[in-house]
Parts: structure tokens; C-alpha cells; sequence
């Protein structure tokens, strides 16, 4: 699409988008800290899950609840009663069982996913969703055997029985069940799953829904490991809907959980979760994406992209940057892309502007209006997004307070850093005292480790910008900090749509290099070319990249060097990538390396 394209957009009309009003109170104090809160009230909303699954599928029926892509292609569906049915035979089969404790859910997005995390809540067991990546790894299978050792679980449930074969074998379980589709491939004991449906369920059920409150442990989260093993992070039923009242409210109207959703985020992450839990407690259809932001898979996404037209789009930013070339070149998809599309989500700390830009050329070249462009700024230990743009805006942020939530805003330098409280917020890591005494300041705000700004600082309704994370903020040898986050999303803009991604190294060396993974067919002599005009922006040398070298293979999810979210860990590809480090700084480097002045 032409530059001119781009120029253009934001002087289109946005599609409606029915969002929440701003209307903030801000409080400023003295030593320069400033707390923001929505003066609109959370709704009500109903904590107990279950118990809000049951009289939606009551009312719904044999509407389709969940739909996937069969062997042969084609969807198959799975109504509300259906899936009601089959969490009650699974919630009796778990009350019958005499060991209490978390069911562990090692499944990737598929119904069976959904009833076994539903019969766990309504069984008064928290249920605790794990990467299937865990168990692909081979080798000790460090970081499920952890998970393993902290959550004690009672039941664990692998619903691919060849994939699970090596870690149920290998690993530990204690006294856990495991429950999986052909258990007689398995040397240990375990439960079909078939057997589990097939429980008839009795009164205990609804006497077990019933009974369950608030307070209780719904669920164990684990957070991302990016800097070691994953901390788990105990979710109550109130965190949970106090979540999903708070984003129903801000931008619910627009995007429609209702109606139709397509999405590929793991249910085992915060994002994808939320996305499950909202639309069946909605009445909406979800339809699994089984593609995702990565070679190979992303075909998968736009497939079903063409085919089924949504209101609301929600991606990571990688994924953004993937779509957006792919709606450049393909009228059929662009027109079913945007056909309904009122309002698109991207996870708030990346997005580069001029892949928003981008994308709002293409909705205005097929539409004739701009799209309203939401970002979801949360993570585990809030449950999912706390922070939403719900006002009009071309810029990238990280948005305003949901109502119930309050926002501490602490001053670091020339930036804040981003601290929560608010009923989304856990308490805690599960059996880390030490850890939780760290993750939470004097008046109990979540510290999120996350820098922001305001994008006009007299005027705080036009919200906040990413502006870094400190983990991702070190020194180079001469002293001078580099300032990743913000560094790395210019870097993105100026490469742009030439580069997917990129890592910044590295903590004690004399000068800023960087490896990238292009896009398919880019010049390697623009991106040096444009690197130099970056450069020639800067104001000192931490902020000026001296060498870069382009990586031929894509990030490996099975070495953590991506997440099944599609976000890069930028410590893991340093050190699993040692060899391509150590040519950005050899001394004489090899024809391989870009270098710049």
C-alpha cells in the first residue's frame, strides 16, 4: 500500500464503536505519584462461574458453543447443552474421586480443554492450564515437573496421549489420576476420557455449584518463566469476573462476545482464557483458530480468516504485522476482514505505529472508515487486561483504568512506573512469600515492572503509552543505559515491514547490536540503509545500533525463545543464540554481519 495510503487514514471517520466515556479521577500527590481511577462504577456481576455456565446453557441450548476444523476440514460443532452435558459427567466423575486437589490441564484449545476446566471450577478443584509445550520438550522436563512439584495435583488431564506419553511416563505424579483419550498406550495407569463423559451426573453437582464462593480458588496461572521457572498465580472466581465485567463494560458493546469470535490465543495464557470463559458465559459461538503467528500456521489463520467475517479481532502484535501484509496483497481476505470488523485488540507494550497505520490504510481503502484500535494492557497476575483504550486515537498506548481498577502511576525519571489495584488483582504467587512481598508495594499495588508516559501530560484522558520494562533496561560497558522497550519499538517502526522481530544485545558490551529476523524476500541492504537513518536520529551512542546480523531460522518455541502468545523472550534467544552473539561483536566480524557507524 502506498505511502500516501498511510497519510491518509487518520483522516477518515472511525467505524462506531459504542465504548465506554472517559471520566476520570486523578490524583496527584506531592512526591510526584499520580493515581488514576474510571469515576463510572464496576457493574455487578455474578462470581460464580458455574453457576453462570449452567443458566447460559439453559437459555441457549443447542446453539453452537465451540467450534473446530475436523480431519476433514471442516467444522464441527459442539452446542451449549452438549457441552454442559459433558462438564457434569466431568464434575461428578471428579466429585466421586476421594483425592482432593487442582486438576492440571496439559491441552491445547479444544473442547475437551473447556469441560475439564469448567468441571474443575464446579467441582470446587481450581483447574490449572498448562503450555502442551511443557510436555514437547523431551529432556527432564524442567519446567512441567516444577508446576508438577507446586501445584500437587489431583487429576491431570492430556488429552493427546502420544504427545503427553514421555512427560506422564517420566515425571512424578504422586497420587495424581491421569485422564487421557487411549490411556493403553500409557505404562502407568490412567482413565479414559470417554469413561469420564460417560459418568451420570447426580444432584452433587448443582449441590457442588451451589456451594461455591467468591473467594474460592478457581484457578492456578502460571506466568510466562521469561526470567527462570513460572511463578504460579492462584485466580478466585471473583478475580475472574471481575475481569470480565470490567473489559464487558469498557468495550463490550463493540466487540460483541455474543456474536461470533475467531481466535488462536492459548486458553492456558491469561488473553486466551478470558476469550474462552467471555463468550460461552456470553452466548457466543467461538470458533478455534488453529494457526498462529509462526511459519506454517499462519496460512491456518488466514484461511479461516476469509471465511468467517468477525466484529472484533484480537492479536498480538507480531501477528498484527503478519496480517496487515497479508491484507495488503489480498482483496477477498481485506473484504472479509473488515466486513464487520467495529474494534481490534493488540497486546498494549508493541505494537509498532506504522503497522497500526497500516492497518487503518487497508480498513479505510475497504471501508471508507478507520477502525477503532483497542490495546488489552494486563497480565496473569490481573487476570487479563486492566488498562483499555476506549476513546478515539491514532496513537499506540496502553490506554486508561478499567472502572473498578485504580492505577498508581510511580515516577521513575521522566516515566512511571505502572502499579495496580483493583477485585482483578490477585494476591499473591502460590507458595512464594518472598515474591509476593516484592510484587506488591506499601498500599498493596501489583507492581507490573512496566514503564508508561502520558501522551499529553496536561490531558491524562488521552491515556498512556508503553514507555519500557525495566527487566529489559541495561548498561552497555561504558555505562550508558539502553532503554529496550522503547529502543526496540523504534527500531520495529523504522524497519518496518521489513523486520518481524528483533533482540537487543546484550548487558556489558562496548556498543548496541542487534539480530532480526527479516521478513520473506527483504533487502538486506535497506535494512542497513535504514538502520544508518535510525542511527542518525539518536542522541548518544546507547541509542545507536553499531552492528546487526539477520537470523535465518525463526524463533524456537520449544527453547522458550517465543510464547505460544507470539511474544519474543528476548533473554532466552541471547543465550540459546550465543554463537550469533558473539559474531555481532567479534572483532573482525564476518561478511554476515551489518555494520554501521
Amino acid at each position: 500500500m502506498a505511502d500516501a495510503d498511510v497519510a491518509t487514514a487518520p483522516l477518515a471517520p472511525f467505524r462506531e464503536a459504542h465504548l465506554l466515556p472517559v471520566d476520570l479521577d486523578v490524583e496527584r500527590r506531592a512526591d510526584g505519584t499520580i493515581l488514576i481511577t474510571s469515576k463510572i462504577p464496576l457493574r455487578a456481576y455474578e462470581a460464580n462461574i458455574p453457576l453462570a455456565f449452567a443458566q447460559r446453557a439453559a437459555a441457549s441450548g443447542e446453539r453452537p458453543a465451540l467450534a473446530q476444523r475436523g480431519a476433514d476440514g471442516e467444522w464441527d460443532f459442539i452446542s451449549f447443552a452438549q457441552l454442559k452435558r459433558d462438564m457434569d459427567a466431568a464434575t461428578q466423575w471428579l466429585l466421586d474421586r476421594p483425592t482432593a486437589g487442582p486438576v492440571l490441564i496439559l491441552v491445547g484449545n479444544t473442547p475437551a480443554f473447556a469441560v475439564m476446566s469448567f468441571a474443575a471450577q464446579a467441582s470446587g478443584r481450581a483447574a490449572c492450564p498448562v503450555s502442551v509445550t511443557y510436555a514437547a520438550l523431551g529432556g527432564d522436563y524442567g519446567r512441567l515437573a516444577h508446576v508438577v512439584a507446586k501445584v500437587k495435583p489431583a487429576v491431570v488431564f492430556a488429552e493427546d496421549t502420544a504427545m503427553a506419553k514421555g512427560a506422564l511416563e517420566a515425571l512424578d505424579l504422586g497420587d495424581a489420576r491421569i485422564v487421557t483419550t487411549d490411556p493403553a498406550k500409557l505404562s502407568k495407569s490412567a482413565t479414559a476420557y470417554a469413561e469420564v463423559l460417560a459418568t451420570t451426573a447426580t444432584s452433587a453437582v448443582a449441590a457442588s455449584i451451589a456451594g461455591l464462593k467468591p473467594a474460592d480458588r478457581a484457578a492456578l496461572m502460571l506466568t510466562s518463566g521469561s526470567t527462570g521457572l513460572p511463578k504460579v498465580v492462584p485466580i478466585t472466581f471473583d478475580n475472574l469476573m471481575a475481569n470480565s465485567a470490567q473489559c464487558q463494560q469498557t468495550i463490550g458493546e463493540a466487540a460483541g462476545w455474543h456474536d461470533v469470535m475467531l481466535d488462536w490465543l492459548p486458553w492456558h495464557h491469561a488473553a486466551g482464557a478470558f476469550v474462552l470463559r467471555t463468550t460461552l458465559l456470553e452466548g457466543g459461538t467461538l470458533y478455534i483458530d488453529d494457526g498462529k503467528p509462526a511459519p506454517g500456521l499462519f496460512e491456518t489463520s488466514i484461511r479461516n480468516l476469509r471465511e468467517i467475517s468477525v466484529s472484533y479481532f484480537n492479536n498480538v502484535p507480531l501477528g498484527y504485522a503478519m496480517l496487515v501484509d497479508a491484507l495488503e496483497k489480498d482483496p477477498v481476505l481485506r473484504a472479509a476482514f473488515f466486513k464487520k470488523m467495529r474494534l481490534m485488540l493488540y497486546g498494549g507494550a508493541g505494537l509498532p505505529q506504522t503497522v497500526m497505520d497500516r492497518l487503518q490504510a487497508a480498513a479505510v481503502a475497504e471501508t471508507g472508515h478507520r477502525i477503532m484500535m483497542t490495546s488489552g494492557y494486563g497480565m496473569t497476575e490481573t487476570v487479563s487486561a486492566f488498562m483499555v483504550i476506549h476513546f478515539e486515537t491514532d496513537k499506540v498506548g496502553i490506554g486508561l483504568p478499567a472502572p473498578g481498577t485504580t492505577v498508581k502511576l510511580a515516577p521513575v525519571g521522566d516515566r512511571y512506573e505502572v502499579r495496580a489495584r483493583g477485585p482483578n488483582v490477585t494476591t499473591g504467587y502460590l507458595d512464594e512469600p518472598e515474591k509476593t512481598a516484592a510484587a506488591f508495594d506499601e498500599e498493596g499495588f501489583y507492581r507490573t515492572g512496566d514503564l508508561a508516559v502520558f501522551h499529553d501530560d496536561a490531558d491524562p484522558t488521552k491515556g498512556l503509552a508503553f514507555a519500557g520494562r525495566a527487566a529489559e533496561e541495561f548498561k552497555l560497558s561504558s555505562g550508558a543505559w539502553v532503554y529496550g522497550g522503547s529502543m526496540r519499538d523504534g527500531l520495529i517502526k523504522a524497519l518496518s515491514p521489513l523486520v518481524l522481530d528483533l533482540v537487543l544485545c546484550d548487558d556489558g558490551r562496548p556498543y548496541l547490536g542487534v539480530m532480526l529476523w527479516p521478513t520473506a524476500g527483504a533487502d538486506p541492504a535497506e535494512i542497513a540503509r535504514r538502520l544508518g537513518v535510525f542511527n542518525a536520529e539518536q542522541h548518544g551512542s546507547a541509542g545507536r545500533v553499531k552492528r546487526a546480523l539477520l537470523l535465518t531460522d525463526p524463533p524456537n518455541a520449544n527453547a522458550h525463545e517465543i510464547s505460544d502468545k507470539g511474544t519474543i523472550n528476548r533473554r532466552a534467544v541471547i543465550d540459546r543464540r550465543a554463537g550469533e552473539v558473539e559474531r555481532l561483536f567479534a572483532e573482525s566480524p564476518d561478511e554476515g554481519v551489518i555494520v554501521l557507524r
